[in-house]
């Protein structure tokens, strides 16, 4: 087995798309022809974005959308970057809002946070530095 997808469901899944391709430089992948879901070549893993209204038709009202408006959403994606600052402020002027700032961790990492404009947690973070003991 491995992980294949991560799926958020948005209100618009060609902006989403679009800004994420704008933001962070990753290709698309397949949009459907209803614009109802779409995939971002981003590694190993695809990145995914799915309309409301297919979350609705697959679940039910029985799921939370993350929004904007909202306080943080209780999941986020992370990109490893080693250009951490230059791909924050790219993020940001793609349209990305600073969540928190660009702050070196404990353990020497550097990371900071943003929101999309569905309210999507966006980690921005150097690679770890694993040492040997």
């Amino acid at each position: 087995m491995k992980y294949g997808y991560t799926i958020f469901y948005v209100e618009d899944v060609q902006k989403t798309v679009a800004f994420y391709e704008k933001a962070f430089g990753f290709k698309i992948k397949f949009i459907t022809p209803e614009n109802d879901y779409g995939e971002l070549i981003s590694g190993e893993t695809t990145l995914s974005f799915a309309s409301q209204e297919l979350g609705k038709a697959n679940f039910g009202r029985d799921f939370q959308l993350a929004s904007i408006r909202e306080k943080a959403y209780t999941m986020e994606i992370a990109f490893v970057t080693e250009n951490i600052t230059e791909d924050f402020d790219k993020a940001i002027e793609a349209g990305a809002l600073e969540f928190k700032g660009i702050e070196e961790k404990p353990w020497g990492q550097k990371v900071g946070y943003l929101k999309d404009h569905n309210g999507i947690i966006i980690e921005i973070c150097t690679p770890i530095s694993y040492q040997e003991s």
